[in-house]
């Protein structure tokens, strides 16, 4: 077990093609550590830098209290889950999960132990003789995790090991890994496109863009008060609707003028935003936090507006509505038993207390 310290790391690629830029992660012992970003952002290179599987061009990680940067991968105590599970396919799920144990000399009777203690925790002790090819998918998973248990590593690195799997089994895969998590008790570094994945797992979150680090912290957070545009459009499902319009004031009161409607923001926002007061902005507001008020007991007009539903999705639990404001295409998410008419106009309430606005030259958050 071990914090994981990376600073000012950096990944320039012959060509000049910066893959990781002067990224800076402070990962605690025994934390659950997700980097997450779309493809080409710089985490899996950052995951592989802290393996050791790529060559860091400027900066310094530590593992524990000692500096790794010109430590091979093998001398690092960590452990790797792939996305492919690197199974030998010649090899028993014993033959697999004992091979590097076996390597570094182990006795017979202490391998056995580790592997048989590895199996029992992940329910897969009836596959021992199995060879991969007759394995599932998620058993396949389960035996590379294995092989990664038994090394009793200070720390394990997953890159994207779940992206082969259906949905219904990534779902499964997800609790198994919080569970191993609990169990094991050490540092976890865990990469994914997949903003879900990161949601539910993580104890912290690192959002990446082109190679650099956008913002690092709990998933509510990350949530609640996302630092950027690109933040709060990649965090969460579906993802938040963006309105460009502008800043307007009336009756010492501050609105948002999106061109079809306007609504009143809220006093705690009116000394930062008063500065964009007649500028363009950036919009955004969480589909759960819009409303048919039809369903709402009260709404002031202030905050109240009028939209087109064009879709009605039906999720099970909950309806997605796709709007439609003259202007803006937007998502609203509300409850199983709220079904409009298609192609009708509706009411819709905005909360307001939940909005974001964003600078629309920089895309920092405002509020």
């Amino acid at each position: 077990m071990a914090q994981i310290s990376v600073r000012q790391a950096t990944k320039i690629y012959k060509g000049g093609v910066k893959a990781v830029d002067n990224v800076d992660l402070s990962i605690e012992n025994k934390e659950f550590m997700v980097l997450v970003g779309p493809s080409g952002c710089g985490k899996s290179t950052t995951l592989r830098m802290i393996a050791g599987l790529e060559e860091i061009t400027d900066g310094k990680i530590w593992i524990g209290n000692r500096l790794v940067n010109d430590v091979p991968a093998k001398d690092r105590d960590i452990a790797m889950v792939f996305q492919n599970y690197a199974l030998y396919p010649h090899m028993s799920v014993f033959e697999n999960m004992s091979f590097g144990l076996r390597l570094r000399k182990y006795p017979k009777h202490e391998i056995i132990r580790r592997v048989q203690e590895a199996t029992e925790i992940l329910g897969i002790k009836h596959l021992l003789d199995r060879r991969p090819r007759q394995l599932s998918g998620g058993e396949r998973q389960r035996v590379a995790l294995g092989r990664a248990i038994v090394r009793k590593p200070q720390a394990f690195l997953f890159d994207e090991p779940l992206s082969n799997l259906d949905a219904k089994l990534r779902v499964q895969m997800r609790t198994e890994i919080h569970k191993l998590r609990l169990r094991l008790q050490t540092t976890f570094v865990y990469v994914t496109h997949d903003q879900t994945e990161a949601m539910t797992l993580g104890d912290k979150i690192a959002v990446m863009k082109d190679g650099k680090l956008q913002q690092c912290t709990d998933p509510m957070t990350i949530y609640d008060k996302p630092i950027n545009k690109f933040v709060a459009s990649f965090i969460g499902s579906p993802p938040i609707n963006l309105m460009t319009g502008r800043i307007i004031k009336r009756e010492k009161k501050y609105y948002f003028d999106e061109g079809r409607f306007q609504v009143k923001l809220v006093e705690d926002m009116y000394t930062p935003i008063s500065a964009y007061e007649g500028k363009e902005i950036i919009f955004g507001i969480r589909a759960e936090d819009i409303y048919d008020k039809l369903f709402v007991g009260e709404a002031s007009q202030e905050n109240t507006i009028r939209a087109v539903c064009e879709v009605v999705e039906p999720m099970g639990s909950e309806v997605y509505l796709y709007l439609n404001s003259g202007k803006n295409t937007f998502v609203a998410r509300v409850g199983a038993h709220n079904r409009p008419e298609v192609n009708r106009d509706m009411d819709l309430v905005l909360d307001m207390s939940k909005v974001h606005f964003f600078d629309a030259q920089t895309e920092k958050t405002i509020v």
